[in-house]
C-alpha cells in the first residue's frame, strides 16, 4: 500500500543557497538527505562558475546559477565592476524567487547569498542564515536584516545576531563518519608503515601553509607519510619526494583519507574544525592571518586551543624547524588530545536545524 504523505508535506519546498569555498557547501550538503526524508523538494542557487556548481549537480540537485559579486578589503580592479554583477545577481535571485516559490530558504553564507537572502526577505519567504565564525562574515552581516533565524556555532556569537541567533552547531556530513583508514592508504598510494599527515588548506587552498608544509618535508618524511591537499591549481609538480603525494582536492575520497590521518594540518575555518573535533583527529591549526582576513580563524583557532581540542601555529611563527617540532609534539601527545574531543558534548545540528527549517516551512505554507 502506498503510504499518502498530508499535502502540507507535499508541497514544502527549499531553496538551499551558499557557495565561494567548500566550507560555504559542505553543511548544505551534510542537510540534504534529512531534507529528503522530511518530503522537501530541494533545488540550490549558487554562483555561476563556484566550486558549489559542481558538489551540488554531483548529488542531482537541481542547480541555478546568478550572478556573483565580492566586497573586498582590499585594492582589486574587481572592486569597480562587482556591485554590478550584485545588483543583477539580486535581479536574478528576485526572478529564481518568484519562480521556485519555496517555503524555506536556507543560506550558507558566502557572497552569492546575499541576493538570494535580500530576495527572499523582500518577498516574505522565511530565511535560516548559519554563521560557523565567532563573529559573522561581511556576507552574513550584509544579509541579517533579512534573514528569519540565524543559527551559530559558537554561542559566542549570539550576541551579534539581534536576537536573531540559535546556537545550533555545525551539520557534519554523516558519509565523514563512514571512512576506512585502508581504503585512505590505498587512494594515497602509502603502505601504511608510517603515521599519516593530511595537510587541508581548504578547497581554494593555503598559499602560506603549502609553503610551509613543502619547506620542512627533508625533517618530516623520515617519520611521516603526508597527503597534501593542496587547492586548485596550487600543486608543485616539482616536487617528487617519497612518501608524499599531493592532490588538489578530494570529495567523495575524503571520508576515507579522514579515516586514514592520524594528524591533521588545516586552516581554521569553523566548518573545518569541527569536522575534526567530530571525528576525534588530532590538529596542528594555523589560522589565516589578520593581515590576510578579518581574523575570524584566529578566534576560531584559540577557542579550540584553550578547550585542547588543537595546537595552534601563527602564520608568523611558522619555520621549517618550529613546524616540525610542533608536529612531533602533537604525535607524541595526540591521545591527549584525542581524549578532550572525546569528552566534548556533541550536539546534533543537522537535526536541531531541520526541525527549525519544517516549523518555519509549515508556517509558510498554512498561509498560502
Amino acid at each position: 500500500m502506498q503510504r499518502h504523505l498530508p499535502s502540507s508535506w507535499e508541497m514544502k519546498k527549499i531553496v538551499l543557497t551558499g557557495g565561494g569555498t567548500a566550507g560555504h557547501v559542505t553543511p548544505n550538503i551534510a542537510l540534504i538527505d534529512r531534507l529528503k526524508e522530511e518530503g522537501f523538494e530541494i533545488t540550490y542557487i549558487g554562483s555561476k562558475d563556484g566550486i558549489e556548481k559542481e558538489l551540488i549537480e554531483k548529488l542531482g540537485i537541481p542547480y541555478y546559477g546568478i550572478s556573483s559579486g565580492k566586497l573586498r578589503r582590499y585594492f582589486s580592479m574587481k572592486n569597480f565592476t562587482d556591485p554590478f554583477r550584485v545588483i543583477k545577481g539580486c535581479r536574478e535571485a528576485n526572478k529564481l524567487l518568484k519562480q521556485l516559490k519555496p517555503d524555506v530558504v536556507f543560506s550558507k553564507g558566502g557572497f552569492v547569498s546575499v541576493p538570494v537572502v535580500r530576495a527572499a526577505g523582500k518577498l516574505k519567504i522565511p530565511t535560516v542564515s548559519h554563521e560557523s565564525d565567532m563573529t559573522p562574515g561581511l556576507a552574513n552581516k550584509l544579509s541579517l536584516r533579512y534573514a528569519t533565524k540565524v543559527c551559530c556555532n559558537f554561542r559566542e556569537t549570539l550576541a551579534h545576531v539581534k536576537g536573531k541567533g540559535i546556537h545550533t552547531g555545525t551539520p557534519i556530513r554523516k558519509e565523514l563518519f563512514t571512512g576506512t583508514r585502508q581504503e585512505g592508504l590505498e587512494y594515497a598510494g602509502f603502505d601504511g608503515g608510517k603515521p599519516v599527515i593530511l595537510v587541508v588548506g581548504g578547497s581554494t587552498g593555503a598559499v602560506r601553509v603549502n609553503e610551509a608544509v613543502r619547506s620542512a618535508l627533508p625533517q618530516l618524511l623520515p617519520d611521516f607519510d603526508i597527503l597534501h591537499l593542496c587547492g586548485k591549481g596550487k600543486m608543485d609538480t616539482s616536487i617528487r619526494m617519497e612518501g608524499y603525494e599531493q592532490r588538489e582536492y578530494c570529495d567523495r575520497e575524503m571520508k576515507d583519507v579522514l579515516a586514514m590521518a592520524d594528524l591533521v594540518i588545516s586552516r581554521a575555518g569553523a566548518n573545518a574544525i569541527c569536522e575534526l573535533l567530530a571525528l576525534h583527529k588530532p590538529n596542528l591549526l594555523i589560522p589565516l592571518s589578520a593581515e590576510a582576513s578579518r581574523g575570524d580563524q584566529i578566534l576560531n583557532a584559540e577557542s579550540f586551543e584553550k578547550q585542547d581540542f588543537s595546537m595552534v601555529l601563527q602564520e608568523s611563527e611558522i619555520t621549517p624547524q618550529v613546524l616540525t617540532e610542533a608536529v612531533k609534539e602533537l604525535y607524541r601527545n595526540r591521545h591527549h588530545y584525542v581524549e578532550a574531543m572525546e569528552k566534548s558534548p556533541a550536539s546534533d545540528a543537522t537535526e536541531t536545524i531541520i526541525q527549525l527549517l519544517k516549523e518555519l516551512s509549515e508556517k509558510k505554507t498554512e498561509k498560502k
